[in-house]
């Protein structure tokens, strides 16, 4: 029997709309198989139900359940094992980094990850810079033009801009780097998806945007530390600025929903051996 997710609390009816301060279906089901793993009615090792079953079971669209199940992988809840599609792991092994407080400014939320992420991501490209390898500097050129491609098709390039910062971040080296951006996944998704909401709002913001990624790939192309330090930083710092002065239109609906869930994050994640998860690699 179907159980369409019932935005007013429960599941039941398919919902036609909801008001901007209500959970988004993705919300939905994320906390309904959050509470059914923790529960124990999916069992540690089991694994969830198919795509096409769940959007079946649920009444929403594989977009919904891919934005749900990605959340829970940032969670520690689930895990993707080739051959056994996603596999529940064990919630209580699960630890949990707060990154913000409740706050009434929707922007609040998003800066605090992004002055997080300053100092990492600088550094992290000056490390790249003086230690990538030819193909790990291949692996970075083939993410950005994977952002130009997901724009130009219409998408909004989150996973994209994710996997540039990712492969810069497995060029340095240093895989604690990848298990950092790793435990702050769902922040940074959720992050890049606000920012570049905003950004796509406007030509020039994306052309600058696109500049900017392009200058941190140069850099560590050049294998120029300084140079690419000095990039990345700016990169945060540009988009910090982009954020605060963004208008007070953007701040509704999905885009409000999304800050306020950055503005009092609980992460829960596992850390685990790079070699236990493929060197870091989803």
């Amino acid at each position: 029997m179907k159980s369409y997710i019932d935005m007013s609390g429960g599941s039941g009816s398919r919902v036609m709309a909801k008001s901007e301060n209500e959970p988004t279906l993705a919300d939905r089901v994320t906390e309904l198989l959050s509470g059914q793993i923790r529960s124990g009615a999916y069992p540690v090792n089991a694994r969830l139900p198919t795509e096409k079953f769940m959007t079946e079971q649920y009444g929403v669209s594989r977009t919904v359940i891919r934005e749900a199940i990605s959340r829970l992988k940032s969670e520690g809840l689930v895990e993707s094992r080739q051959g056994s599609g996603t596999v529940v792991l064990d919630p209580a092994s699960a630890e949990v980094f707060r990154l913000g407080r409740d706050s009434a400014d929707p922007a609040l939320g998003v800066v605090r990850i992004l002055e997080l992420r300053r100092g990492i991501e600088a550094e992290m490209a000056a490390l790249a810079a003086e230690r990538r390898t030819e193909q790990q500097m291949e692996q970075i050129q083939i993410a950005l033009l994977a952002i130009d491609g997901a724009v130009e098709s219409g998408g909004d390039g989150v996973e994209e801009d994710l996997g540039f910062h990712l492969a810069v971040s497995r060029a340095t080296g240093n895989p604690y780097y990848t298990d950092l951006l790793g435990m702050l996944t769902r922040s940074l998704r959720d992050a890049i998806k606000l920012t570049r909401g905003h950004e796509s709002r406007r030509s020039d913001l994306t052309l600058q945007v696109r500049k900017e990624h392009r200058e941190i790939c140069s850099a560590i192309e050049k294998k120029d530390p300084q140079r690419a330090r000095q990039a990345a930083f700016l990169h945060m710092r540009n988009t910090e600025k982009r954020i605060e002065q963004a208008e007070q239109s953007f701040w509704t609906g999905d885009s409000r929903t999304a800050a306020q869930r950055l503005a009092g994050a609980d992460l829960s994640t596992v850390l685990r051996r790079a070699d236990a998860r493929g060197g870091g690699k989803d």
